[in-house]
């Protein structure tokens, strides 16, 4: 009788032989595809996330600092993910001081490393937005 084989490790196998065959698999990263994304905008998210069709629910800017909350509870550890819901709930309305009270709510939750780790993303959003800015007026 032989062994037999564990499903998830060929699985598994299959997954990497198939990316290492895609020559375009060696350049990707995380932060590329960040780069890729766009920030929606405001009205959009009104629109698909918001209370514009759902008169009375929570606003697109209220939900996705939610979002931003429940990331840090995680422990946060999914960078693009943060950065892109801070850039989100920017474009929303949310401001720097909505972003960090919300990241220092969840202290209690999350913990200080997950915490910090999260205001640590949220420094460097506020920076990469404050360029984009003096970058427009230039």
């Amino acid at each position: 009788m032989t062994d037999p084989k564990n499903p998830f490790a060929d699985m598994m196998a299959q997954m990497q032989k198939m990316a290492k065959d895609m020559p375009a698999m060696d350049a990707f990263t995380p932060e590329g595809f960040e780069k890729m994304m766009g920030t929606m905008p405001k009205d959009m998210m009104e629109s698909m996330f918001g209370n514009a069709l759902n008169e009375g629910a929570l606003d697109a800017r209220t939900k996705l600092l939610l979002t931003l909350a429940g990331l840090t509870i995680q422990g946060a550890d999914n960078a693009v993910a943060i950065r892109q819901t801070m850039r989100h709930a920017k474009e929303a309305g949310a401001t720097d001081q909505h972003i960090s009270e919300t990241i220092g709510m969840m202290t209690a939750f999350a913990g200080m490393p997950a915490v910090t780790k999260a205001l640590q993303l949220a420094q460097e959003v506020t920076a990469e937005t404050k360029s984009d800015t003096k970058d427009d007026k230039s």
